[in-house]
């Protein structure tokens, strides 16, 4: 691609997103969350694979859905109560509206069925897009609008997580884990939301930073079948060192940094009487948790096959930009002891 043409596209990618986090009307907002979709559609589409032209009209079609969807319930709320703010929502019906334009945007279970389809279809780099900056706008908008009705975010977020953990079990292809994995994360986040959203923000901010190190490590081995990891080993040894704990951060497990949002979730949510929720999130969290164990055993524990195809390969210098990659490594599994600090950074 050249160039210029990417650099306006990114340039219009983070000028929608900015647009939808400055605004305070309904029709900005929507309009931010346009511009945020037409600008990655040609990202997306870039290399010309049919699977990619696929995965992008796919995604097109979900995110004019949800659109459609929420410019119907902004509209409709301007009808019923004669307000285009975004935090004066009253009415619960264009709430119930615009809460389900918001999930099918991001990818809540029971929305989430594009998801793994479009990101299984996408490069690697973009697909680290998709799974990260792409949220920010559309839960900036679920932060602001604060539905009123908890027993539907609850059955909602539990739904995610359990669909999330569940979906990944089978699968074999890492684009689609990590799509699963992102449905289970943002689960989480919706059941802690209407209760503490400085804690559904750690969240989200955490889960971007163990999702960013996972395809930046993917990508680093041009890995995106499980069974193409089992030579990574001979091309980055220390790297293949260090991935089990990211995997296993993603998964939650202590005494890495993934275990702070799902420890304080499981808190606020004991707090708020709901031990039920809170237990079944946990159990859904042994779902997640399995196939991030088979990532880490086809990477530590698996040789390499002896077929023509599978020759071990030589370990060759790559221009790959690495710092991203220690950054987001070094946040995703040593952030744990700062939890206080990070709480009361985000609280005021």
């Amino acid at each position: 691609m050249n160039p210029y043409v990417l650099s306006i596209l990114l340039l219009a990618l983070g000028l929608g997103t900015t647009i939808t986090f400055a605004s305070s009307h309904w029709l900005l907002a929507w309009m931010g969350l346009e511009i945020n979709t037409l600008a990655i559609l040609p990202l997306m589409a870039r290399h010309h694979h049919p699977r990619a032209v696929e995965a992008t009209m796919k995604y097109f079609l979900a995110q004019a859905t949800a659109a459609a969807m929420l410019l119907f319930a902004s509209t409709t709320n301007a009808w019923l109560t004669g307000q285009w703010e975004i935090q004066q929502m009253a009415h619960p019906l264009p709430v119930a509206m615009i809460t389900a334009a918001l999930a099918l945007k991001i990818g809540l279970a029971p929305m989430h069925a594009w998801l793994p389809e479009v990101l299984q279809g996408l490069d690697l780099t973009a697909g680290l897009v998709l799974s990260t900056w792409q949220k920010l706008a559309p839960f900036a908008l679920l932060l602001q609008v604060q539905p009123s009705n908890p027993t539907a975010l609850i059955l909602l977020g539990l739904t995610s997580t359990l669909v999330g953990g569940w979906g990944g079990l089978n699968q074999t292809q890492l684009r689609k884990i990590l799509a699963y994995s992102s449905t289970a994360h943002l689960g989480w986040m919706i059941l802690v939301l209407q209760f503490s959203p400085s804690l559904t923000l750690l969240t989200l901010i955490t889960y971007l930073t163990m999702t960013s190190a996972t395809f930046l490590n993917f990508k680093l081995n041009k890995a995106t079948a499980i069974n193409s990891l089992a030579i990574s080993w001979t091309k980055t040894p220390a790297l293949t060192a260090i991935t089990p704990l990211i995997l296993l951060s993603l998964g939650g497990l202590p005494p890495l940094t993934g275990f702070m949002p799902k420890w304080l979730i499981l808190q606020e949510l004991t707090k708020q009487d709901l031990a039920p929720a809170a237990t079944i999130a946990a159990l859904t969290a042994l779902l997640s948790l399995f196939f991030y164990l088979r990532i880490s055993y086809a990477m530590t524990l698996t040789m390499s096959p002896n077929s023509l195809a599978g020759t071990t390969p030589w370990r060759l210098s790559h221009t790959q930009h690495s710092l991203p990659l220690a950054l987001s490594t070094s946040a995703t599994t040593l952030l744990l002891p700062l939890a206080p600090t990070i709480m009361v950074l985000l609280i005021f």
